[in-house]
């Protein structure tokens, strides 16, 4: 069965994106591969509001949280804790043979800077990890506050996921200090899974070179040596790489200021259906996200029967709650290609689902 995917990723793929991807194969040490690659560089630098390069990881973007884990952790890292994808770094960190301090917060509560700048001052800490956008609970941190107090720091590096903020919102990693950025594919850049991105800053860099057990694959060092060549350190994910190529193409025809717009005006547009119809966003007011919504189940739906319904007569479908929040919230995303018409052909059907539950 086809149906279009409304979860918080991976979500759906344009027919154009995924035609990129059928382009013939090129060698991945050839002239033609360095042309891709480094064709691509000026527009992601420039999305990702930065002076250094991006580097093009082929692995989900926690390859490269646990990557950069092993690149830049000498003492000890703090981990912000606020959601089950942030939890899960400190997990990472303690696997890799890491000292942490988890940093804990309730899902949905954003990530205190005052808190993190209480931890900070202690001074036994040589990196931070945060999370962004939390999707398990739909929770947007103040990452603007939190940079602020990371900056009176310099002996931290912080490392950073945008995975579902990435493209939707400006997300200024030199001007804020972010020294690792990290993103993944298949959330608001609409492409398919498989193809992390990773911009370091040259403290990040120095403080890799100094690390001896920090693996290859994801190796700081690697990529750097290899991104001056054009090229990657291991086999590339290339028709990912085509994909990101056209859709860099697509963000730059839109532009980019249209594109934030777009994602804060259907993010709206969700909000105020849910609220109309009972629905409480569960994350803390103000802090809810721009790419998807997660709305506590206030009317106690069946979420289960309602995606099931929506799946089989609407070819659609929607999150029924991420972790210990399954059938307590649902999640709605609006990020990627979606439009005002996707987003009320999709509001429309579940209103036509909800009813048919109802009459039951």
């Amino acid at each position: 069965m086809s149906y279009k995917l409304f979860i918080p990723g991976p979500i759906a793929v344009s027919e154009k994106t995924l035609r990129a991807m059928a382009q013939p194969m090129i060698g991945h040490r050839s002239t033609d591969f360095v042309a891709l690659y480094q064709s691509i560089q000026p527009d992601l630098q420039a999305l990702v509001y930065t002076r250094d390069p991006v580097w093009l990881s082929t692995s989900s973007a926690f390859g490269s949280m646990e990557g950069a884990i092993r690149n830049l952790v000498k003492k000890k890292v703090l981990c912000c804790m606020n959601g089950a994808f942030a939890d899960k770094w400190n997990d990472v960190a303690l696997r890799c043979g890491k000292q942490t301090t988890p940093l804990k917060f309730e899902w949905g509560q954003p990530v205190d800077p005052a808190k993190v700048k209480a931890e900070l001052a202690t001074g036994a800490y040589d990196a931070i990890t945060l999370i962004h956008n939390e999707t398990s609970c739909g929770c947007m941190s103040d990452l603007a506050a939190i940079m602020a107090v990371v900056r009176e720091f310099p002996e931290v590096v912080s490392i950073v996921d945008t995975v579902s903020s990435f493209s939707a919102l400006p997300i200024k990693k030199d001007e804020l200090g972010i020294d690792v950025f990290i993103t993944g594919s298949q959330k608001a850049l609409a492409l398919p899974p498989g193809l992390s991105l990773i911009s370091a800053s040259k403290k990040a860099l120095e403080r890799a070179a100094s690390i001896a057990d920090r693996g290859y694959y994801f190796d700081f060092v690697e990529f750097q040596k290899n991104h001056e060549n054009g090229m990657t350190p291991s086999t590339p994910v290339i028709p990912l790489i085509y994909a990101l190529k056209s859709k860099l193409a697509d963000i730059k025809a839109e532009g980019a200021d249209v594109r934030y717009a777009r994602h804060a005006r259907l993010n709206q547009t969700v909000r105020t259906w849910a609220f109309a119809k009972g629905f409480k966003l569960f994350p803390k007011e103000g802090y809810g996200s721009v790419t998807l919504n997660c709305f506590a189940n206030t009317l106690n739906v069946d979420l289960a029967a309602l995606n099931k319904l929506l799946k089989s007569k609407h070819q659609l479908v929607i999150d029924g709650g991420y972790g210990k929040l399954k059938g307590t919230t649902f999640r709605i995303s609006n990020m990627g290609d979606e439009t005002d018409e996707t987003i009320a052909a999709l509001l429309k059907a579940i209103d036509s689902a909800l009813a048919e539950l109802g009459g039951k």
